[in-house]
């Protein structure tokens, strides 16, 4: 849930960190100068590239650099003209020229390139270094034996190329490193970076999926190298607000020029600690009595000839310098009273821990280091500002904290699909999937959605309103495939068994044990109702959507026993996949001429969005809106858009039902509500809710056996009704805002359409543009909103599709003005579609004089038998029905579902006498309409709204003729063409097709 409150984190936009602007400047090619003997020494265990390759593999590390090797002056100078070199390291001996003048000459040629000198460690190297110029060399280090050198080499150089950058891009940390000892800087370096590396890959394991991880490893803290006081001081003034901490040597030099070296190592600390007295500082020396010290300054001790030197360096970074666990301690004893290994356990810690313990690491800003060193440096930059006297108690503290990292989660959250972790996951965890192949086609469409919101800031854009995609795990295909192969499926499924065999044969089956395992783990963080959905290979494809042909199933949550939760979640899984092989699926995958066996079903599982009332669960509101309207009415324009909103579930609109339509732009402009009887006939008057009972689900061909179908009378208690419902006066015949009296409760959304209440049209408004621009084609959403959440809490849209809407790209110019109505059959000025429709030889029409609404299930029936046979012989005809195609009210028209008239090329609805036809909003219906670019008019010739000669198709003779539809062939194809500029389509009669 989403808290506003006083103290709030909620506005905050916690954005996206910039990882991949990370580390701009990398080492990718190295010169190595040395002798063939020292190249043999350095290549003892195996080639430079393998062994520096291999440190990079086992460090999960990217980008090894390749190595050229040189034996000469002049050949590496050969090399530096033909290749690009971002680092040299030699040695000492070159056969044709001196180590050092070489460095010379390279440094005056190529000034921004780094050179190391690298040498075998003695006493006699020591004493020829103190003598030589070294100003064209960066660094000296000592060659110990093993390539962590050489990969702590490279890693210093890129974190020096580097720093100022990261620092400045998202104030990536830094470690600050002051030694002048060679053999020491040789020997602590890779020690320092295994630590971090180390540290770095398992922050990295927080990150949500590989990509992420990857991208996050770069914000790992840099080492910064000073070898005199002067480097030191300059290197802290620089990066001291980014400083995990210090390590330093005792005895150095001021600077360059100074000829002796002093105990600078201390100075430094007490300058340090004027600055910043909790800066982590460990001290080190060859020198024991320096401990004494140390300890007087309060600060870390480490004697260089410690046997165990490694560890106790790893045990103090760990310790102080924020990596490994947060250890929280009482202030008093110092007594560990809790641990968190990660952010999720440190918020769970949090609500814990007492008051003085807080109070501790806040004020020590503990919390900020430790969230640093794990690249989480938005929330670290909050807590380093804390205040405890911001705050009017320690209470109001905890509550901040807690907060920031929940809305940190979230927003992190947002934009990716996360791998689904059993151990890990979570409510924060708003999108993630089990398996690793496709996820289908509306959970690509969901996955865009999430990646909409994060781009263009949507989440928290209104007030009091939160912009979100529903908590999500999706099933990708391949669980499909290992479901079907174990259980041995396939045979039976592609069978002319009955539907109910088919689903009793798929529920007798078992899912994968390993995804059985992800869907506990799934179960334990629920607290809403579940929409277990099809995500097809096919689903929501430009050219073919699937839209509504495969099941959707609520399941209840059951909270006092998630066993049984489980049960019935992986009973609607199975349910899914068998509708796959349903009639109806077969039927329409032979309609868009795809191969069933071909399809792969992913599975979305998804939170329902709503709110409990009683034993029933359900949205405030659900809708459909399109950035396309083709039926404006003045002042509207086609661009404006188009919204359809019904109280419920949204599953009553996809199947028809009496929604409420309006532009988003014009929300106020209702034609449904512009008079108080066309408010009463044309108003939503029954609502669907998930039955929350859990004994009440049962896996059924029918997906909407599960859910209530309600009267809208039957909502007027629950608390979300207020925000829907007006109410018509019997006396004064006039509808009211509000609910008042015992007059009839109409669904009008007044609150939201009139008084904006939450911004939904301007909402609607935004997504359709942002989503058009997006996809580059007009589009459809789907949408649901919870206003009925507690108090404090903001109301949430729930973005739960976008799919693009096909338009016709026939670019033919047609002219229908001059139309003369008795060379037509149908003339509508309410057509979708453009240009000329082609073959149409043969046309279906249902009697007028044989309607019965009572009967229509019959009919419809009829026409899906019918149907069938020209599917058989790949034929498209032409259909005209009275009423609505595809509604769920049989007295609103024929209730017959897309597959039942999927063969016909262009459809017709007629008013009927005592009821005018709108156009079918329907979204699968519609959809199916403007993808597979079906003529669709409408027409109402009772009202002289289009024109239907209806007295000369029953002249002609019938090529086969039923109860209640007659088929006519006509010898050749009839002419049938759509202006898509006017909206304004014909069917010519055969006699106008042989004049012209």
């Amino acid at each position: 849930m989403y808290q506003l409150n006083s103290i709030t984190t909620h506005t905050i936009d916690f954005g996206v960190t910039p990882f991949d602007l990370l580390m701009p400047k990398r080492i990718r090619q190295v010169l190595l100068i040395c002798s063939s003997y020292d190249a043999f020494m350095l290549e003892e265990d195996g080639r430079i590239d393998e062994q520096i390759f291999n440190e990079y593999v086992s460090l999960n590390l990217r980008y090894p650099p390749i190595f050229i090797m040189a034996h000469s002056a002049r050949k590496a100078f050969s090399i530096l003209e033909k290749e690009k070199i971002d680092l040299i390291i030699e040695m000492l001996n070159i056969e044709d020229m001196d180590t050092f003048e070489l460095a010379k000459q390279i440094k005056a040629r190529y000034p921004e390139t780094p050179i190391v000198t690298l040498t075998h460690f003695s006493r006699e190297v020591s004493v020829r270094l103190e003598r030589e110029d070294l100003s064209a060399i960066d660094y000296v280090f000592s060659w110990l034996g093993t390539a962590d050198l050489l990969l702590a080499i490279i890693k210093l150089i890129e974190d020096k190329m580097n720093a100022q950058h990261d620092v400045e891009v998202v104030g990536v940390q830094t470690i600050l490193l002051v030694e002048d000892s060679i053999r020491y800087i040789s020997s602590y370096l890779p020690n320092l970076y295994k630590i971090i590396l180390k540290q770095s890959r398992e922050f990295s394991e927080e990150a949500l999926n590989e990509h992420q991880r990857m991208l996050r490893m770069r914000g790992r803290p840099k080492v910064l190298l000073a070898t005199t006081l002067d480097e030191a001081v300059s290197l802290y003034q620089k990066y001291k607000d980014n400083m995990l901490g210090i390590i330093s040597d005792v005895n150095f030099k001021r600077n360059a020029k100074s000829k002796e070296k002093g105990k600078m190592g201390l100075e430094f600390c007490r300058l340090v600690r004027e600055v910043d007295e909790f800066m982590p500082f460990l001290l080190q020396s060859s020198d024991e009595t320096m401990a004494e010290e140390a300890e007087k300054l309060g600060i870390g001790f480490m004697h260089k000839y410690s046997k165990s030197l490694s560890h106790e360096l790893n045990q103090f970074i760990l310790d102080h310098f924020g990596f490994g666990d947060f250890v929280f301690r009482d202030p008093d004893t110092l007594q560990e009273v809790g641990r968190a290994s990660d952010l999720q356990a440190l918020q769970n810690e949090i609500q814990k821990i007492p008051d003085n313990v807080l109070e501790l690491h806040s004020g020590r800003n503990d919390f900020s280091k430790w969230l640093n060193a794990r690249a989480i440096f938005q929330v670290a930059q909050m807590f380093k500002q804390l205040k405890k006297e911001d705050f009017p108690g320690t209470a109001e503290l905890r509550k901040y904290i807690y907060e920031s990292i929940s809305n940190f989660r979230i927003a992190k959250g947002r934009g990716i699909i996360a791998k689904f972790d059993r151990n890990k996951f979570d409510e924060y965890l708003m999108f993630s999937r089990i398996g690793e192949e496709s996820s289908g086609g509306k959970a690509r469409g969901l996955a865009f959605i999430n990646s909409i919101i994060d781009k263009h800031h949507l989440f928290n854009k209104y007030s009091d309103v939160v912009i979100t995609i529903p908590r999500t795990v999706v099933l990708s295909t391949d669980v499909f495939d290992d479901f079907m192969e174990e259980n041995e499926l396939l045979e039976a499924a592609l069978s002319d068994r009955p539907d109910e065999e088919i689903l009793e044969n798929f529920l007798r089956a078992a899912l994968p044990e390993w995804v059985v395992e992800d869907l506990k783990a799934f179960v334990e963080v629920l607290e809403n109702p579940v929409a277990v959905r099809s995500s097809s290979k096919l689903e929501d494809s430009h050219y073919q959507p699937f839209a509504g042909i495969y099941s959707t199933y609520m399941v209840p949550c059951d909270k006092d026993d998630r066993a049984h939760m489980l049960t019935m979640l992986t009973a609607a899984i199975k349910s899914v996949y068998a509708s796959v092989y349903f009639k109806s699926s077969k039927s329409y995958m032979t309609a868009t001429s795809n191969v069933i066996d071909e399809e792969k079903m992913g599975i979305i599982l998804q939170e329902v969005c709503g709110s409990a009332s009683g034993e029933r669960f359900y949205p405030t509101l659900s809708g459909v809106a399109r950035s396309i309207n083709f039926y404006p009415i003045e002042p509207e324009t086609p661009k404006d858009g188009i919204a359809m909103i019904a109280y419920g579930l949204g599953k009553y609109l996809m199947e028809g039902g009496l929604g409420l339509r309006f532009s988003p732009k014009y929300p106020k402009k209702v034609l449904q509500l512009s008079d108080p009887e066309t408010a009463l006939r044309n108003t939503q008057k029954e609502f669907l809710a998930v039955n929350l009972d859990p004994h009440s689900f049962v896996p059924a061909v029918d997906d909407g056996a599960n859910l209530l179908k309600l009267r809208i009378k039957d909502a007027e208690k629950d608390a979300s009704f207020k925000f829907a419902a007006s109410t018509y006066d019997f006396e004064s015949h006039m509808v009211r805002d509000g609910l008042f009296g015992d007059g009839k409760r109409l669904i009008t959304f007044s609150p939201l359409l009139n008084f904006n209440k939450i911004p939904l049209a301007d909402i609607l408004c935004d997504l359709l543009q942002t989503g058009e621009k997006e996809m580059n084609n007009p589009i459809e959403i789907e949408f649901a909103v919870n206003m009925n959440t507690p108090a404090g809490y903001p109301s949430v849209f729930s973005f739960l599709q976008i799919r693009p809407i096909v338009l016709n790209d026939q670019s033919i110019s047609l002219n229908l003005d001059d139309v003369r109505l008795e060379d037509t059959i149908v003339y509508s000025e309410s057509a979708l579609g453009n240009g000329s429709f082609y073959g149409l030889r043969d046309l279906v029409y249902i009697k007028p004089t044989a309607f019965d609404p009572a009967r229509s299930g019959e009919i419809a029936a009829q026409i899906e038998k019918k149907n069938e046979e020209f599917l058989a012989t790949g034929t498209n005809y032409i259909l005209i029905g009275p009423g609505r195609w595809g509604s769920s009210d049989p007295w609103l028209g024929i209730p017959s579902k897309w597959i039942q008239i999927s063969a016909a090329r262009v459809i017709i609805e007629s008013g009927l006498k005592n009821y005018r036809i709108d156009p079918s909003q329907g979204t699968h219906f519609f959809q199916n309409i403007t993808s597979f670019r079906v003529g669709y008019f409408t027409i109402n010739p009772h009202i002289r709204d289009g024109f239907y000669d209806i007295n000369y198709l029953d002249q002609l003779p019938a090529a086969m003729e039923s109860e209640y539809f007659r088929h006519i062939r006509f010898d050749k194809p009839l002419r049938v063409e759509v202006d898509g500029r006017s909206n304004k389509g014909v069917i010519y009669k055969e006699s106008f097709n042989e004049e012209t």
